[in-house]
This record gives C-alpha cells, structure tokens and sequence, in this order.
C-alpha cells in the first residue's frame, strides 16, 4: 500500500469549479481497481485550499491512476485552468 498527500490551491473565484472537478476526479478514481482510497478535502478556514488523500495497492496502481483518461482529462486539464498543485508526497505505511 502506498499513499499520496497533495494539497491544491484555487484559483481565486474559482474555487466552486475547482470543487466541481475535485468531486468528478473522486468518482472516476474510486473506480479504479488498484484505488484502495481517494479523498478530497476542502480546508475549513480557507476555500481555497484543497487536500487529497490517496491510498493506492501499489507503484503499479498509482500509475495507472496518473495515465487514466480522467486523471489526464481533469487534474492535467482542467484543474489546472483553475488551480495549482502546490505539494505531492508519497508516503509507505510502517510495518
């Protein structure tokens, strides 16, 4: 199991569009097989700012999610009219 954190920041008054795409980028991923978890959350005291939560079974999976026709089309595409990815990290649980 890996894990992806990545944080986004809307553009400003872009913020619904950017929430929009979030929701649509959700659904199409929870479908891939290799997706254990996909979460997006939306900071509390700043709308702007969106968090991702990935949990994929392993390397193989999170590639591809990334060569996905919806991942191309949404976080490569359209996301990024109205947004900006400001950080990604894998993570790897302990064992």
């Amino acid at each position: 199991m890996i894990v992806l954190a990545v944080t986004w920041i809307a553009k400003a008054g872009q913020e619904e569009r950017a929430a929009d795409l979030f929701r649509e980028l959700t659904r199409e991923s929870r479908k891939e097989p290799g997706c254990a978890m996909y979460v997006v959350h939306r900071r509390r005291d700043d709308p702007r700012q969106f968090f991702i939560y990935e949990q994929y079974r392993d390397d193989a999976a999170l590639e591809a999610h990334r060569q996905s026709p919806h991942f191309q089309r949404i976080a490569l595409g359209a996301l990024a009219e109205c947004a900006e990815r400001k950080e990604g990290t894998l993570y790897a649980p302990l064992e």
